[in-house]
């Protein structure tokens, strides 16, 4: 039976209290302790049944640990929150009570974020965003066979590279150009003056084109967007603007900055080894001036000329071993000449020998020999003592003489011719040995020579091999190998990016103001109901 003490709510709380332990379902909200309420003063008596007798009491038993409970003093929490024991008992029923009590606050969600929704539609800032493709290959344009850079093969590498490049493509220097192109500074799309810029300015005074130029990259910087796709050298570079003309032009700039980057950088990088190689050829040229000097010190102390890579003096030598070959062949033919007409002098065959040639002999033969013809045939027609016959034998005897002495003077001529040549070729075997000396000498010394035109032959190749290379990689600065290709151009976008269209954001303007107003009514409903002004529904 209820005890008159204790107010019927506790009784029925306690009641359910225990079924639910007795049912083994027990929740954290069990361990709150009950709220003990003193009946008040002017609360009624339990009701009566209609007969006039009292209404039955029911005995419920009350575990130990509860009445314990029971008799400890209330918190605050249970003070604040009277029914908060109660909330496991709140059912689907509940809940849709709390809802149809919170209609207007749904619907008055409903309508605000629609319209919110709406606003925002109308006056957010468009987005339009563009989308250029390239081709970054690690690999360069193979212009010199020996560039200064070198290429590697291995793909990690090369991807590596490409990654570079691609850091590169939204790199600073890159969007300073692109700033600096197209004046960015000076547009109010990128450059937004607020108040406390003008605060901040008015406090500490800067530059105003430098704060301007900083504001600008760093609005373009969150506008630029570049990622390589997978497994392939391809670069998707991602731009976006409040103009679809802005965003292309800005797209096609920074892919033309990227490209006059990477040609600077390479440019940069061949004129710093240039300068270096110039640095080094200053050196260079100086040792070998001071190797060739030496060689001709060398040359010119020992005596040493050439002619076409050889020595004089072996070219001296040369000359007379065949001038000496020359004068013993012409010795030899004066000296056999000169005993051939000794030995017809000797024979008395001046007058048929044919080593005697000259033009008086000649003439000397003929008149002989047409006298002879004469003697005969005077001989055969006057006989022995004709007088003519005797004269023409006296002219054959004139002719003979002087045939003799014109034999003599030929015979002297080839003595004189034989001195001559005999004098001649010691003379020249002479000037041979004394060469041969000097050859002998300038072999020794050339010996020295050659070594010292091997070190300034291979200083004078590096020095060449240097300023060649230096000269080559002076004229790759003015040439761009980079192997950057666009495969597909911004073109004008069909929408904007962002916001999305006035419907989506309607929808879903509409489905969160539901949201909102669907927690609200609920959150709304469960403080009415831990605070006591509601009940549990039946």
């Amino acid at each position: 039976m209820y005890r008159r003490s204790e107010p019927e709510g506790l009784g029925l709380r306690l009641e359910r209290r225990h079924q639910r332990l007795r049912s083994g379902g027990g929740s954290l909200l069990d361990l709150v302790p009950a709220v003990t309420e003193e009946p008040a003063a002017n609360e009624e008596a339990p009701a009566e049944a209609e007969d006039g007798t009292s209404a039955p009491v029911v005995d419920i038993p009350v575990p130990a640990h509860q009445a314990r409970a029971l008799e400890k003093q209330p918190s605050p929490v249970a003070d604040f929150f009277p029914q908060l024991h109660l909330l496991g008992s709140i059912g689907v029923n509940d809940l849709i009570g709390w809802l149809r009590n919170g209609a207007r606050w749904i619907v008055l969600a409903l309508v605000l974020s629609v319209a919110a929704a709406f606003a925002y539609a109308v006056t957010a800032t468009p987005r339009y965003t563009v989308y250029t493709d390239l081709v970054v290959d690690p690999s360069n344009l193979n212009v010199v066979s020996d560039d200064v850079f070198t290429t590697n093969p291995q793909r990690d590498a090369q991807l590596l590279e490409v990654e570079s490049k691609l850091r590169i493509l939204t790199s600073r220097n890159v969007l300073q150009r692109v700033i600096g192109e197209m004046r960015l500074a000076d547009d109010p799309e990128f450059v937004r003056p607020t108040l406390l810029d003008w605060l901040k300015a008015l406090i500490a005074p800067r530059d105003a084109e430098a704060d301007k130029e900083l504001a600008a990259m760093r609005a373009l910087s969150e506008r630029v967007e570049a990622r390589r796709e997978e497994r392939s050298f391809v670069v998707i570079l991602k731009v976006w603007s409040e103009e679809p003309a802005k965003a292309i032009a800005l797209s096609d700039a920074i892919v033309e900055a990227f490209e006059a980057e990477l040609f600077q950088s390479a440019a940069e990088s061949a004129g710093r080894v240039a300068q270096n190689l110039n640095e080094r050829l200053d050196e260079l040229r100086r040792n070998v001036t001071e190797a060739e000097k030496r060689v001709e010190d060398f040359r010119r102390d020992n005596g040493l000329q050439s002619t076409n890579g050889e020595l004089v003096s072996n070219q001296l030598s040369s000359e007379l071993n065949t001038q000496v070959l020359d004068g013993q062949q012409r010795f030899i033919q004066a000296e056999t000449r000169y005993r051939q007409m000794s030995a017809a002098v000797a024979e008395g065959q001046t007058a048929s020998a044919s080593v005697f040639e000259s033009a008086n002999m000649t003439n000397l033969r003929q008149q002989y020999n047409a006298l002879q013809q004469q003697i005969g045939s005077m001989q055969l027609t006057y006989g022995e003592r004709h007088p003519r016959l005797v004269a023409a034998r006296s002219e054959r005897t004139t002719l003979e003489a002087a045939m003799k002495d014109e034999a003599r003077r030929i015979l002297e001529r080839a003595k004189a011719d034989f001195d001559r040549e005999q004098k001649a070729l010691d003379a020249l075997r002479g000037k041979a040995d004394d060469e041969k000396s000097n050859v002998f000498t300038d072999n020794q010394a050339q010996v020295q020579l050659r070594d010292l035109e091997r070190d300034a032959r291979s200083k004078a190749a590096i020095y060449e091999t240097h300023l060649a290379r230096a000269q080559q990689i002076t004229e790759r600065q003015q040439i761009d190998t980079t192997n950057i290709r666009v495969i597909s151009r911004a073109l004008p976008p069909n929408a904007r990016s962002w916001p999305p269209r006035t419907l989506i954001l309607l929808i879903g303007g509409g489905l969160l103001g539901l949201a909102i107003g669907i927690a609200a009514a609920l959150a709304l409903g469960l403080w009415k109901f831990l605070r006591g002004k509601t009940h549990v529904a039946a």
